[in-house]
C-alpha cells in the first residue's frame, strides 16, 4: 500500500521551477528503470532525462537517481506518490 505524499514544506525551501533529485530504490529487475522513466515522462515536460543506476552490494536492489525539473510543491509530491506506486519500488528518497 502506497501512502500519498502531501503537506510537505518543499515550497518553503525551494524556488520553482528547479531541478530536484529523486532516488528510487527497487528490486534489481531490468524493467525498473523503464517503469521509473515512464512515470517521470508522464508527469514532466522533458523527455531527455538520464537516470543513473547503481546496484546494491549483493545485487538484489538497484538505486535509480534522476534529476527532474519540478514546477511546484504539488509536483514533487505527485512524483513521490506515483513513483512509490511502481510494483518493483521499495523506497523513494
Amino acid at each position: 500500500m502506497v501512502t500519498e505524499v502531501k503537506n510537505t514544506k518543499f515550497d518553503e525551501y525551494l524556488e520553482f521551477p528547479c531541478q530536484f533529485n529523486f532516488k528510487v530504490l527497487g528490486l534489481a529487475e531490468a524493467r525498473l528503470v523503464d517503469d521509473v522513466m515512464t512515470v517521470i515522462q508522464q508527469h514532466t515536460q522533458a523527455t531527455d532525462y538520464s537516470p543513473q543506476v547503481k546496484p546494491s552490494a549483493k545485487g538484489n536492489y538497484h538505486s535509480v537517481s534522476i534529476k527532474v525539473t519540478v514546477t511546484s510543491k504539488e509536483h514533487i509530491e505527485l512524483l513521490y506518490t506515483e513513483l512509490g506506486k511502481i510494483e518493483l519500488v521499495r523506497y523513494v528518497l
